[in-house]
């Protein structure tokens, strides 16, 4: 699966490579790190319903539940064709480092579009690292570099086994969301809260 996934996807960047920067490993998130409530997010950088909730819903939720410290959050990532285009952007995300993984992520959910429209991947995605402080040989090292795309699948793997079988799909505590708006997050998040008081 790893080369027929990443190979189109390695194409796209071929280029002179450099030593490539820190990657991220384990799961970043966003929020208290004590919070008592963990909404995880099943995403996949390819899939424009995600883009939707990135663009439309997140910062609402963001600033209701992360910025206040109610909520932990964590982006898993999840590959929907084109999985190459997925899997080139969470891997350049993580090659970002910690503090700049989920700047990446949004600025690749908001021109998602414009990738789509203009199939040009490679000089929106340099643009995007490139914000990021990643230059295009870094980009091209750490898309390059096999172990990142066998963890990668290991990632997906991993949310297959839980049952994700669609993006976005969302966790709290544990507890699949029946739905993707914030009034479902919203009743999710009350309903664990509540489960924390007993």
């Amino acid at each position: 699966m790893r080369h027929a996934l990443l190979s189109l996807a390695f194409a796209l960047i071929a280029g002179a490579a450099s030593a490539a920067p820190a990657y991220v490993t384990g799961e970043p998130s966003l929020g208290k790190p004590t919070a008592k409530i963990h909404v995880e997010e099943y995403a996949s950088l390819s899939c424009n319903h995600c883009a939707q909730f990135n663009n439309e819903v997140f910062p609402a939720f963001k600033a209701k539940y992360i910025d206040t410290g109610k909520v932990r959050y964590t982006l898993h990532e999840f590959l929907t064709e084109p999985a190459n285009v997925a899997a080139i952007g969470f891997i350049t995300a993580r090659c970002a480092g910690a503090d700049k993984y989920y700047s990446v992520v949004d600025g690749l959910f908001r021109r998602q579009a414009e990738i789509f429209e203009t199939r040009q991947l490679r000089p929106i995605l340099l643009a995007v690292a490139k914000q990021a402080g990643l230059s295009e040989p870094e980009v091209t090292a750490c898309v390059n570099n096999p172990a990142h795309g066998e963890a990668l699948e290991a990632r997906v793997a991993a949310g297959v086994a839980r049952g994700v079988d669609s993006t976005p799909f969302f966790f709290v505590n544990g507890v699949k969301v029946n739905g993707v708006t914030l009034a479902d997050l919203d009743k999710a998040i009350a309903a664990a809260g509540r489960k924390n008081r007993k």
